[in-house]
């Protein structure tokens, strides 16, 4: 069996690059949004590696008889897997139904590989039969992968590239509404660097007001962890949809009293706590957190929604003495076309 190294990775830019400013120019693909993988396949056994080397290979079934019925010859892939929903014609990622699959039970695993069977999206070849590619320009890497997987049928698919940075701009815009993540772009000059930022990836940027609702203790014992965030619905029903951390040290302690009138306290004079929701990553992990009233808004950056959710930690960019809490609705919240996951996956 090969070894798995640690997958290539990328730093985050503001906007498309322009390929002439790159040696050798730049190839541009959809950054899809779920589970990085390597993938070995010796021919006789499949090994699926994630990002932070665990093992995938359990709670992936259906791939693994997949790779080992189709792919042609023995390999090393690098590719994200992806669980897609919804109608013909209007497919899109899901990510909450992906996070499902690392569960301990094995029949769990198994109904939801029936239920919302898996993709692989290859997007390098890192091995070939006794060759190693890691030393090759990608142009060449992607060269050789396009022969090894150009008429191998769903669930496994060949991500799609470009090498004009207009078409991807395009991508940026369109494809989020399959559910994907951004744009990534990749140096075609370059060798396979395990562990190293020299991809670029655009993802989109947003910026909302929303309302303070709540803040968790910092797992030290002190200070502010995450201050809990939320927006009003339609019903005028004040919903979380997220949280923002990653305070300095000094930070931490001053927002405890920058808050403290804020907090609501009941007859007693203590502050009244609630429960978080759980997901199911947590497991005994405390979610409580303390009560603010809806006054204070604050502007985050997010990058996409998953629901009525952000669906990553929000950056906290200013607070908003401006605005009142009412106002902080989910209207203002960019509304994203829908689109096709069969026409970014064609």
């Amino acid at each position: 069996m090969y070894d798995i190294p640690a997958p290539m990775l990328a730093k985050s830019v503001p906007a498309v690059p322009d390929p002439a400013k790159t040696p050798g120019g730049l190839s541009f693909e959809p950054k899809w949004d779920g589970f990085r993988a390597l993938i070995a396949w010796d021919g006789e056994s499949v090994e699926i590696g994630s990002r932070g080397s665990k093992p995938l290979t359990r709670y992936f079934p259906e791939l693994v008889e997949a790779i080992s019925l189709l792919v042609p010859e023995p390999c090393l892939l690098d590719g994200e897997i992806v669980v897609a929903d919804g109608e013909p014609g209007a497919q899109r990622l899901q990510w909450e139904i992906l996070s499902q699959r690392i569960h301990p039970a094995a029949s769990r695993v198994k109904m939801l590989s029936e239920a919302y069977p898996a993709m692989f999206v290859a997007f390098d070849l890192l091995t070939r039969g006794d060759r190693s590619l890691q030393d090759l320009p990608f142009a060449e890497r992607r060269a050789a992968l396009e022969s090894l997987l150009n008429d191998v049928p769903h669930p496994i698919h060949l991500t799609r590239t470009t090498t004009d940075a207009a078409v991807a701009t395009r991508w940026l815009a369109e494809f989020e509404g399959a559910g994907l993540d951004g744009v990534v772009a990749k140096p075609l000059a370059q060798p396979y660097a395990p562990g190293k930022r020299t991809m670029f990836k655009i993802k989109h940027a947003r910026s909302a007001d929303v309302v303070a609702l709540g803040y968790r203790i910092h797992k030290s014992g002190s200070g502010v962890g995450s201050l809990l965030v939320g927006l009003y619905d339609d019903n005028g029903e004040l919903r979380q949809v997220g949280g923002v951390a990653a305070w300095s040290n000094a930070r931490r302690l001053e927002l405890i009293d920058e808050l403290a009138p804020l907090v609501v306290r009941g007859d007693d004079g203590a502050a009244v706590t609630g429960e978080g929701e759980r997901s199911r990553f947590a497991g005994a992990k405390d979610v409580s957190f303390v009560r603010l009233r809806p006054e204070r808004v604050l502007e985050v950056g997010y990058d996409q929604l998953e629901g009525n959710r952000f669906r990553h930690t929000v950056q906290f960019q200013r607070w908003r003495p401006d605005r009142d809490g009412a106002s902080c609705t989910f209207d203002q919240l960019e509304a994203v076309r829908a689109y096709d996951l069969g026409d970014v996956l064609d």
